[in-house]
């Protein structure tokens, strides 16, 4: 096997890690820097004005203006927690390290809490995961294919009509060598002109040059300003397919650890989460060693989501 230097790269080690956020301080500062880089703002009255209070052994930011004290937490997707940041810091470094994904049941027996605690946790970090993969596009000479993901369930029609399959959309863009640069994983509605032309608009810059394996929906992404090239698979393996190999190998990859990390979940309700974190760690692998930082700051600018939110997605 040819040596990978992208794979063999030096990541931030577990050490590492616990030297910069292995206290409630450092966690609490990194907050601060993350959701205000340039200095405290009120979120009530954008005043910038303001000086430190301490209550309850926690310190408290109050505005000079309206006089609302804010913690460093609040409106955060760390709102209301009960649990130290260093719990949440740990469970940022655990997912972003999880290469081949990471169930909250071994979450849970990681972080030594339960295992509701753990999977309203996983869901928030995915859903920032998601969120920050959703604000940039493909550009270039991109591949895209169609997949299912679910299925499991006996009963209801076979397949691409089953109501127990998820219809994805995996598309790669490539440097001028060929070789994969960024990764866009998506469900969308059917694999219909109009469901394809949505999701090109929202995931493809104009102009990208589109490869696709001839299915009639995908001419579709003509409407979003892009090019589209046919290749037509037939009959033919993936192996005789090299024009595919990307894509098909990202889905590979993609299948592969969902059957291997996790047991079942939600496809209809909660496919984006989990393809979105997928999608992430593949798009930031050419720096390990910045990835945690970049997830904690993500996460940290996340907008608060209640448990009621979160799983009714």
């Amino acid at each position: 096997m040819a040596y990978n230097p992208i794979q063999f790269q030096q990541g931030m080690s577990m050490p590492e890690f616990l030297q910069c956020f292995g206290n409630e301080a450092a966690c609490a500062e990194a907050v601060r820097q993350a959701r205000w880089p340039q200095g405290f703002v009120c979120p009530r009255c954008s005043s910038r004005a303001h000086c430190v209070v301490s209550s309850s052994g926690r310190n408290l930011y109050q505005c000079h203006s309206c006089h609302r004290q804010t913690s460093v937490t609040a409106g955060s997707l760390f709102g209301n927690t009960k649990l130290p940041l260093t719990r949440w810091f740990l469970a940022i470094y655990l997912i972003s390290q999880a290469k081949t994904g990471m169930s909250a049941l071994e979450l849970k027996r990681h972080l030594g809490v339960s295992y509701p605690t753990a999977w309203l946790m996983h869901h928030k970090i995915m859903t920032a995961m998601a969120s920050r993969e959703a604000e940039h596009r493909l550009s270039g000479a991109v591949q895209i294919d169609d997949a299912y993901l679910g299925g499991e369930r006996p009963g209801g029609k076979p397949g691409r009509g089953s109501e127990n399959k998820v219809p994805i959309v995996a598309a790669v863009s490539l440097n001028d060598k060929g070789n994969p640069l960024y990764l866009k994983v998506t469900p969308v509605a059917a694999f219909s002109s109009d469901a394809i032309s949505h999701w090109a608009r929202l995931h493809l810059a104009p102009g990208c040059s589109v490869l696709s394996d001839g299915l009639g929906c995908f001419a579709a992404v003509t409407e979003a300003g892009c090019t589209h090239q046919v290749e037509v698979v037939g009959q033919r393996k993936p192996r005789d397919l090299p024009q595919f190999k990307w894509v098909n190998t990202v889905l590979s990859n993609l299948k592969t650890m969902l059957s291997g990390a996790y047991k079942a979940f939600g496809y209809a309700k909660y496919a984006d989460r989990y393809l979105g974190a997928f999608a992430y760690r593949f798009n930031r692998r050419f720096d390990l060693a910045g990835l945690v930082i970049r997830l904690i700051v993500d996460v940290c600018r996340g907008k608060a989501a209640t448990e009621r939110v979160i799983r009714h997605a």
